[in-house]
């Protein structure tokens, strides 16, 4: 169960973490989305953090990663979106005209710990892209009034 041992030191550190481009612009698709997943899984295999699943959809990244105990998790995210960002730039150069100043991803992120519900949370991030699909099939248009019950014009 626990993959990180050492002489007097057994860990098993897994996290949920997600993070978005800068003003949460819909750019990670088609060849950045190759080439960002290539940049994450470069840096990752960098600092020996294993990657149990992850998903880059077109606004955010979801990342289920099990990070090293040596490793504060601010760091191993600051790491990540520092030094990606620096690659992505180096790849795409036309993108500084969008973003300037070489900052690709937001100030924050999300982050949580993954204790008895790991299977959960690897399912989650597996099937992230169809849930936003689904999400963006769901429009915000009624189409019976709630008050009458009487149909709306779709027009």
């Amino acid at each position: 169960m626990d993959k990180l041992t050492l002489t007097h030191t057994r860990a098993n550190c897994k996290y949920h973490i997600v993070f978005t481009p800068k003003y949460r612009r819909q750019i990670i698709y088609g060849q950045i989305k190759q080439d960002v997943g290539a940049i994450l899984r470069e840096l990752c295999k960098r600092k020996g953090i294993t990657i149990i699943e992850a998903t880059a959809c077109k606004d955010h990244i979801h990342m289920y990663v099990e990070i090293p105990p040596k490793y504060a998790v601010s760091d191993v995210v600051g790491y990540l979106k520092g030094k990606s960002s620096l690659m992505i730039f180096d790849r795409h150069a036309n993108l500084k005209y969008k973003y300037g100043n070489r900052h690709f991803w937001c100030r924050g992120y999300y982050v949580d710990t993954v204790g008895k519900n790991e299977k959960k949370i690897a399912e989650y991030v597996r099937n992230q892209l169809q849930e936003d699909a689904l999400s963006d099939q769901i429009g915000l248009r009624e189409y019976f009034d709630p008050f009458t019950g009487a149909q709306v014009d779709k027009a």
